[in-house]
């Protein structure tokens, strides 16, 4: 039964060799955790690992590597759900939720991949002001455009993606190696921090924010999408080769993260808290502070490393709001059109927040897109259990009894700490809001007890009720019973014409399909500067051209026997051409493709889709 492909362009495009070779073959899976893992090095954990070195020198080194560990559990689960079941996470939500569900849970994932875009867009705007000084509102506005750099490697195939995403994560790597031997940690009490440790209240705030801030929903998104790209036997054979070198994949990619995330850490604890500086929470102090204590060199890498990451995970959060959008709606919009869409969304608060309250607020915002991560989370963390546990949906490769355990384990904590955060953050903002705006305090409350029923609603359904879990995967509707099955037959047929090399095939396709019985309007339409300014009242030479050639191509084809009419349309063909067919009495409408598509669509625009969903009439599209 055919099905809308998670990330159909580029599904199923790398070839997997047969496993002969372990380092060949390994290699081929190598790439989608390392394009995840850009997720738990953003520029929003830098906050919370900076606090927590500053403020508690190497003790929370632990709790990156339990973070690190939860997280390699969850995208491990995502992998699965993505090879046995070739679905993303968000199309194994829609098919398995009623809509009334999917639709809060569709909007909760885009704001949760706009919150995590707001958080790369600071941060990537922070680089570039630390860097050349840019003016942050200025850093803000060019984070508009690396939206083309996501639509020019999509378009160059899945791999030349995951090969710059893996350059930006070097320079983020080596970055913080030289870091490192700049600040000279002690290495006694590195391995200290790895020891577990009891937890005060600031510890523990910090350490909730490094756990929330390190488990992004949209990576697993993302993860159970990306590993779809590689074409793999789909034997159990294939399928369990697969799961095993992808698990590699991302322990390797995951482990790299954590080191990012502890080398953070760990230059905070010893350049600020080995020299007092205990209470350095903000990314613009800390390069302050790196440049007063360690001179040039160390704050110009921490700022290079900086915009790496904001520019590595803004190409992976805009990816994954497409796998959202496809997943849950079943809706495909121009890609360009659905970066554009979701950078607006995280452009537009940072800008107000820089205009009105000040770029020393940013560091809020920062917090503040953690937060609404953290609410979030528990929708696809969730879920995700509950697919890959189900015996229906996974067969023999669902979680064993272990594996399950584990997970549940896993959601519990992260819902706790989450709702803990949560709360807090809930109290500090009525107690900044002060007495009265009692109708925005009820909001709020009235908006987390929705998010806490849909919640539990989410989490207790599939245990109650097993019965959508057999359901099909029907996107497009069930096939019809066909009936009195005959021959079409076209009396007046439309088609295009452009005076180009098109015009042939175009041409003759057309009188193929009606012959000497039907009726055929050529249409031309002149897009001259003039044209679209006077229509019809233009007298200019490209007009005059366009009648003589369209009058050509009538008498040749009314000498051939066809019955000929033409019409002469003015302005853009993309809005001309539907006006003229749905006025005009014909059944059928060829076009000529012009063949070109990415940048040059964006540049000249695709005339043939804007035309096949505004006329009424099916319409061959020639090439």
């Amino acid at each position: 039964m055919s099905r809308e492909k998670s990330l159909s362009e580029v599904n199923r495009s790398i070839a997997v060799p047969a496993p002969k070779s372990f380092w060949r073959t390994m290699l081929a899976f190598v790439g989608p955790a390392y394009m995840v893992s850009v997720g738990y090095m953003d520029p929003g954990n830098w906050a919370t690992d900076i606090a927590g070195g500053s403020k508690f020198g190497y003790q929370l080194i632990w709790i990156l590597l339990m973070s690190n560990i939860m997280a390699l559990l969850l995208q491990t689960l995502a992998v699965k759900l993505g090879v046995v079941k070739g679905w993303d996470l968000a199309q194994a939500s829609r098919q398995q939720y009623p809509s009334w569900v999917n639709l809060p849970l569709y909007i909760f994932a885009e704001i949760a991949i706009a919150a995590c875009d707001l958080a790369e867009v600071t941060g990537m705007a922070i680089g570039l002001n630390l860097l050349f000084g840019l003016p942050m509102i200025y850093g803000i506005l060019i984070t508009v455009f690396d939206s083309v750099i996501l639509l020019f490697l999509l378009n160059k195939g899945i791999r030349k993606m995951e090969i710059f995403i893996l350059s930006l994560i070097s320079i983020i790597g080596l970055s913080f190696i030289v870091e490192l031997f700049i600040s000279k940690p002690v290495a006694g009490e590195i391995v200290k921090g790895f020891v577990p440790s009891s937890l005060n209240n600031d510890a523990l705030y910090i350490a909730i924010g490094i756990i929330g801030a390190t488990v992004m929903p949209h990576n697993l998104y993302l993860h159970s999408s990306l590993v779809q790209t590689r074409r793999i036997e789909r034997s159990d054979l294939g399928i369990k080769e697969a799961i095993k070198f992808n698990f590699f994949d991302s322990a390797i990619a995951l482990n790299l993260a954590f080191f990012v995330n502890a080398a953070i850490l760990i230059l905070a604890a010893s350049a600020f808290y080995s020299n007092g500086f205990n209470q350095v929470s903000s990314i613009q102090d800390a390069h302050k502070l790196l440049k007063d204590i360690f001179g040039n060199s160390a704050p110009y890498l921490f700022a290079i490393a900086l915009i790496a990451a904001g520019q590595s995970s803004t190409i992976t959060g805009t990816l994954a709001g497409q796998i959202v959008m496809e997943g849950y709606l079943n809706l495909r919009i121009s890609p360009r059109i659905r970066r554009l869409f979701t950078r607006l969304i995280a452009i537009v608060p940072t800008l107000l927040v820089v205009v009105y309250f000040g770029e020393s607020k940013l560091n809020d915002l920062l917090i503040f897109s953690q937060v609404i991560l953290s609410m979030q989370l528990g929708f696809a963390v969730i879920p995700l259990i509950h697919f890959t546990s189900s015996e229906k949906i996974m067969g023999i490769f669902k979680n064993n009894f272990l594996l399950k355990c584990f997970a549940w384990i896993t959601a519990l904590i992260i819902i706790v700490l989450n709702v803990k955060l949560i709360s807090e953050e809930t109290v500090r903002f009525f107690i900044y809001l002060g007495e009265g705006n009692y109708l925005l305090k009820m909001g709020v409350v009235i908006l987390l007890l929705f998010i806490s029923a849909l919640l539990i609603y989410v989490t207790v359904e599939p245990f109650i009720s097993r019965s959508h879990i057999a359901k099909k995967y029907v996107p497009h509707g069930e096939a019809v019973e066909l009936q009195n099955v005959s021959d079409t037959v076209y009396r007046k047929i439309a088609l295009t014409i452009d005076f180009s090399a098109h015009d042939q095939s175009t041409i003759n396709n057309a009188l193929s399909l009606g012959g000497k019985n039907a009726t055929y309007l050529l249409i031309h339409i002149v897009e001259s500067a003039g044209a679209i300014g006077m229509r019809e009242e233009i007298l200019d030479n490209e007009t005059q051209y366009d009648k003589v050639n369209l009058a050509k191509y009538k008498t040749e084809l009314e000498a051939m026997g066809y019955v000929i009419t033409t019409e002469l349309g003015f302005g853009k063909s993309a809005r001309v051409i539907p006006g003229i067919i749905n006025r005009s009495d014909v059944d059928l409408l060829v076009m000529g493709a012009h063949g070109h598509k990415g940048l040059k669509d964006f540049l000249f625009g695709s005339t043939v889709d804007h035309v096949r969903h505004n006329v009424k009439v099916p319409v061959l599209i020639v090439k």
